[in-house]
């Protein structure tokens, strides 16, 4: 509890607002970092408390159970009543106890034990950045929820040490990652990593999801009408791929004739003073009016948005085999990275054709030189399969919305259009790096060959001082391991 004392000796009996305010840039971000450092002790033995209050009012115990005997009809509705946290958080609260008392409960093997039942690596990785206080409860949540358990029973062909073993490593990928990732981001990193090592898995949950697709429509009281829809994965990525190109800055779609003049045209590409909810809503009413009136040209022009998916060459089946191209493994999506399953892709290779881009045993293909001052749409392919989506640490743009940057400059470093010199940065992302004057730079290992590309923050206006760069990491689902 020591970021609890440290707290309560800088705020003293001064107002928590005052004492914010009187603060400079630093000592108000080191003070937001200790309260958070406290809120995580606390989130834990709060999990910790609520799990055991759960155990003494177990159902079986009826009217002599802890909740019944305060009044309760459910440890829920006592532990929310103590909180004052929603139902969600408690529930929340619950499963993070339970998960670090049945791992503390669980014994370790001695080694003239080995059927005794342990804990396993990636479970206790995991509690202990919890119990460490290097993940909140409700990262904890996002990573074990978005990951589950190694399906051990459906591959009763691999070494049983093969998938806990490789969830552990995932696992560690994950924590490395988690103070760079918003939760939402965390918890879908959780299932792609998932995903790679569970290809029977992605189709089961595909399935499940397909079957639970609907669409309900209501009235309010007030005559507003409105829709819920819950998609299935194939919808899904159609559909966030649309909004996407109607949202990513400088690129969207815009809503005139296909045979309108320049004028225009160029009237349509004034300023726009719609929400992204209602742009995006715009952009749905409009492909339907275009698809009632069988004129896909009325929303779009010769713009056609489309999914791209990248499937590994180890995820497609030996054509000489089957006679045809096939796929036998997994696809991820671009934007995002979520798991396709193999019969989804063989559609999309179907309706869609492919374009093949090869890496080499360091990932360096298709370099130009200084031939061409732009990346090539190929380059860009193989730069989007290699880093997923923006590079710089807390964004998660989609790659869809990237520019690609020479790391070394075109014009100032006579920078080659080469894919190890390219990284994607989101227009923001871009935009602050050159303005505000960081820098990317790459290192190789002369061992492996593989490279570490560096984000160096610009000197501190202040001080001058430099701080130490920030290794980037990829946000393509390859950083997984593949199972």
């Amino acid at each position: 509890m020591d970021a609890a004392a440290l707290i309560a000796s800088r705020l003293a009996d001064a107002d928590p607002i005052a004492a914010a305010t009187g603060l400079d840039d630093e000592g108000l971000l080191e003070l937001l970092g200790e309260v958070s450092d406290a809120r995580k002790a606390l989130e834990v033995i709060a999990s910790a408390t609520s799990a055991e209050v759960a155990r003494r009012s177990a159902r079986e115990l009826g009217y002599a159970g802890l909740a019944q005997r305060k009044g309760h009809r459910n440890v829920t509705s006592l532990v929310q009543n103590i909180t004052g946290q929603s139902k969600g958080d408690v529930f929340r609260s619950l499963r993070t106890g339970e998960e670090l008392r049945d791992a503390a409960a669980t014994p370790t093997p001695d080694a003239d034990e080995p059927s005794e039942p342990r804990v396993p690596r990636w479970s206790v990785l995991l509690r202990e950045a919890l119990t460490e206080g290097r993940i909140s409860s409700t990262q904890f949540q996002a990573i074990r929820t978005g990951l589950g358990e190694p399906p051990t029973e459906r591959y009763p062909d691999l070494d049983p040490d093969f998938l806990p073993e490789a969830w552990a490593r995932a696992v560690e990928i994950l924590l490395h990652e988690a103070s760079a990732l918003s939760v939402e981001d965390l918890r879908n990193a959780a299932r792609i990593a998932r995903d790679r090592l569970d290809p029977v898995g992605v189709t089961l949950r595909f399935e499940e999801r397909f079957v639970a697709r609907s669409y309900r429509t209501w009235v309010d009281e007030h005559g507003q009408h409105h829709a819920r829809i819950s998609y299935d994965d194939d919808a899904a990525a159609w559909v966030n791929t649309i909004l996407s190109s109607a949202l990513r800055p400088r690129r969207g779609p815009r809503f005139v004739d296909a045979d309108a003049t320049d004028n225009e045209r160029a009237g349509a590409g004034g300023e726009d003073e719609r929400t992204n909810e209602q742009l995006q809503y715009d952009t749905l009413m409009a492909i339907l009016r275009a698809g009632a009136n069988v004129d896909p040209a009325q929303a779009f022009g010769d713009r056609q948005p489309g999914v791209r998916i990248i499937v590994e060459e180890s995820a497609m089946d030996d054509p000489t085999q089957r006679g045809s191209m096939g796929v036998v493994g997994v696809g991820h999506l671009e934007d995002g990275g979520q798991a396709i399953p193999g019969g989804l892709v063989e559609k999309y290779l179907c309706d869609a054709g492919s374009t093949t881009a090869r890496f080499d045993a360091f990932g360096r293909p298709l370099d130009l030189g200084r031939e061409r001052r732009l990346f090539t749409a190929k380059q860009r392919i193989v730069i989007a399969a290699r880093d997923g989506g923006c590079v710089w640490p807390s964004c998660s743009a989609p790659v869809s919305w990237c520019e690609f940057h020479h790391i070394d400059h075109w014009s100032e470093d006579h920078g080659r259009t080469d894919v190890d010199d390219g990284v994607p940065l989101c227009r923001n992302c871009h935009m602050r790096l050159h303005n505000q004057g960081w820098r990317i730079t790459r290192t190789r290992d002369p061992e492996t060959q593989h490279d570490t590309y560096w984000l160096h923050p610009p000197p501190d206006p202040d001080t001058g001082e430099i701080a130490e760069p920030v290794m980037l990491q990829s946000k393509s689902p390859r950083r997984f391991e593949a199972a």
